[in-house]
C-alpha cells in the first residue's frame, strides 16, 4: 500500500455521524465512536473472526480430514486471535470465562445465543434464544478486565418463532447502543416455508430487517442465482442494509486465492466487512493466522488480493 492509500484509508470515519446510532446515550458516544474505530481500524470495515461454531456445529467443524489436528482444542481460536489481525473475536461468553484472563488483550464480540445444529430444519423451525443480558455482558467486561467491543445475535426469519427472535434482536441492539457497544446481527433465512436461503431478494430482505433493527452490521448469506454470484445480486443487498454494514459469511474451507478473490470483490461491490471461522481456524496456527492476516489486509487495509496472498507464504 503507498502512502496515498494509506492517507486515504486512515481519514477520518467518525467524521460522518451517518454511522453513529442516534440511541446511544451523549454520555456513551464517546465509548461508541472510540469502539467502533478500534474494531474497524477507523475504516467502517469490520473483520469478524467468528468462533461460536463449537455449539453451532458441535464437533464437525474442528475434527475430520483437511482440518489440522490443533483446532480440536478451543485455545486454538484465542491463540489465533491474540496474534493475528482481527478487528473482533465473535464467540459465545462461557468459552471467553474459560480462556479470557489467559487472553485478555483479544478485541471480543459476545455472541449472546447460539443453538446447535442436531435438529434438522425441515423438521422443525428454528429457534434460538438468548443466554445471556446485555447488562450482564457488561459486568462480566468490567469484572474479567476484558476488551469486550460488542455483542452479537442470530435470528433466522421465516421460522414460526421468528417474532420472539426480532423481539429479542430489537431489544439486544438498543441495549448494546445504550452502553456504548456495537451490535452484530447474524441474520438467515431459515425454516419450513424458506426454498433457497441464497435467494437474492430473501437476503436483502434480511438485510433491510438489521437495518430495520438498528444493527451496526449484519452477517448474511451470499446472494446466488441459478447462474451463480454475480456483483448485480450483492449490490441489491447492500442498498437494502443502507448505513448497516454487510458482512458476506464466510463458509466452509476454500483453497486461500479462491476465498480473498471473492472477498476482494464482495468489498469492491460495497460490503463493509467479513464474517469468516472456518476459513481460519480449521488451518495450523501458522497458517491459521497468516490467513487472518490476509483477510484483514483486504478487509480493512484495501490491500490487493495478490498483496494479501504474499501475507500467505509463511
Amino acid at each position: 500500500m503507498n502512502k496515498k492509500q494509506k492517507a486515504k484509508m486512515e481519514t477520518s470515519f467518525f467524521d460522518d455521524s451517518l454511522y453513529l446510532p442516534a440511541d446511544v446515550p451523549p454520555e456513551k458516544i464517546g465509548k461508541f465512536k472510540k469502539i467502533l474505530k478500534m474494531a474497524t481500524g477507523n475504516t467502517g470495515r469490520l473483520m469478524l473472526f467468528a468462533g461460536d461454531q463449537k455449539v453451532e456445529h458441535l464437533n464437525a467443524d474442528f475434527y475430520g480430514k483437511e482440518i489440522d489436528q490443533e483446532d480440536a482444542n478451543p485455545i486454538h481460536l484465542f491463540n489465533i486471535a491474540a496474534q493475528a489481525k482481527i478487528g473482533v473475536f465473535a464467540t459465545q461468553l462461557g468459552l471467553i470465562s474459560r480462556y479470557g484472563r489467559q487472553f485478555p488483550h483479544i478485541p471480543y464480540l459476545i455472541k449472546l445465543n447460539s443453538k446447535t445444529n442436531l435438529v434438522p430444519f425441515k423438521q422443525q423451525d428454528p429457534i434460538s434464544r438468548a443466554w445471556y443480558s446485555v447488562e450482564q455482558v457488561v459486568t462480566f467486561s468490567k469484572c474479567a478486565k476484558l476488551k469486550v467491543l460488542g455483542v452479537g445475535y442470530t435470528l433466522y426469519l421465516g421460522s414460526n418463532f421468528e417474532a420472539e427472535m426480532l423481539q429479542e434482536a430489537a431489544q439486544i441492539v438498543h441495549q448494546a447502543h445504550l452502553n456504548g457497544l456495537i451490535a452484530v446481527l447474524w441474520i438467515y433465512p431459515k425454516g419450513k416455508v424458506i426454498k433457497d436461503e441464497h435467494d437474492a431478494d430473501l437476503i436483502a430482505g434480511a438485510a433491510g430487517v438489521g437495518a430495520s433493527l438498528g444493527a451496526d452490521f449484519v452477517k448474511l448469506k451470499v446472494p446466488f442465482s441459478e447462474q451463480g454470484f454475480s456483483s448485480e445480486l450483492l449490490e441489491r443487498v447492500v442498498r437494502a442494509a443502507g448505513n448497516t454494514g454487510v458482512l458476506c459469511e464466510g463458509g466452509t474451507k476454500e483453497e486461500e486465492g479462491i476465498f480473498l478473490k471473492g472477498l476482494h470483490d464482495q468489498i469492491q461491490i460495497g460490503t463493509r466487512g467479513s464474517g469468516t471461522g472456518r476459513n481460519i481456524h480449521q488451518r495450523s496456527l501458522e497458517n491459521a493466522v497468516a490467513m487472518a492476516n490476509a483477510i484483514y489486509a483486504v478487509t480493512v487495509e484495501g490491500a490487493t488480493v495478490a498483496d494479501a496472498a504474499q501475507l500467505l507464504k509463511v
